[in-house]
């Protein structure tokens, strides 16, 4: 038997820059999660879920009112806690706490400091994945989601992505956290989930250390 796989990574990255793709992707990589004979369900989350108001596209870990500060902080209390008491095992985030700061800033001109989270994450060998696209490739990645998607109104704005993305690089910057910045322009998901694996596995991010 083989040296336990524990791979925790959280994607971040503005929309249309296919970090459900990869997340997906991830899961089922053998050099990542391991082989498998058959599917089942492994932990991949979402701060994306809008779980704070009983309506769809409603308000959550992200994209919260500034009444809900509060309950998005424990959550984030919780979801840490959980990760370190399950520490032997993957975990893939599709977008966490610096979407929030993200959108926090973007709407409300503040956002709460989580140096405090990415120090936990960091004792547990979490790793940021930035995923990034050149600005004139964003409408080839917004006819694509459009086959897909059921909210196409949001991806009506691309100047908007494009401002994001400025901003969420100066956040990637900032992280304690080892990160990976992976150019997703030619949309091409294959390649970039192999270099992913192949960045984890040469710098340690692919076993929890004793």
């Amino acid at each position: 038997m083989g040296q336990k796989l524990t791979p925790k990574v959280i994607l971040e990255g503005t929309r249309l820059t296919f970090k459900t793709e990869i997340a997906f992707a991830l899961n089922e990589h053998p050099r990542f999660v391991g082989p498998r004979k058959y599917r089942y369900h492994s932990p991949l989350i979402s701060g994306e879920w809008c779980a704070f108001t009983n309506y769809p596209w409603g308000r959550g870990l992200i994209n919260y009112a500034p009444e809900e500060e509060a309950q998005a902080l424990e959550t984030y209390q919780t979801w840490v806690r959980l990760f370190e008491l399950q520490k032997y095992y993957s975990w893939i985030v599709d977008r966490f706490h610096l979407s929030t700061q993200l959108y926090q800033k973007m709407r409300y001109g503040r956002a709460p400091d989580f140096s405090w989270l990415e120090d936990r994450l960091a004792a547990i060998n979490f790793r940021l994945i930035y995923c990034w696209r050149s600005p004139e490739s964003f409408a080839s990645a917004r006819e694509e989601r459009l086959k897909v998607s059921g909210n196409p109104s949001q991806y009506d704005d691309l100047d908007l992505f494009i401002r994001e993305q400025g901003l969420m690089r100066e956040l990637v910057e900032g992280s304690r956290l080892p990160s990976l910045w992976v150019d997703v322009s030619d949309n091409d998901i294959p390649r970039a989930v192999e270099g992913i694996v192949d960045w984890m596995e040469g710098t340690g991010g692919l076993w929890m250390p004793d």
